[in-house]
């Protein structure tokens, strides 16, 4: 199997999804600090883009939750 097709299922895999999850979450972190830089600074324009790149570390998450029970969902020995 070639690495470029080893990526692409670890990229779907349960593990490949948390790393997913926890490279999203650690994007909260700049998040944050643009938020703190932008209220220190009243800058309106920052604090807007800041809460909009949180709204979509919001969605990432959220869909990669939602896949993540997708994928549980397919155990047929789970019933």
């Amino acid at each position: 199997m070639s690495a470029l097709k080893k990526a692409k299922s670890f990229k779907k895999s349960k593990p490949g999804t948390y790393l997913s999850i926890g490279s999203a979450l650690f994007g909260a972190v700049s998040v944050t600090k643009q938020v703190k830089k932008a209220r220190s600074e009243n800058d309106k324009l920052q604090l807007v883009d800041a809460v909009v790149s949180a709204a979509a570390i919001v969605t990432t998450v959220a869909l990669l939750v939602r896949e993540l029970k997708r994928m549980g969902d397919d155990d047929v020995l789970a019933d």
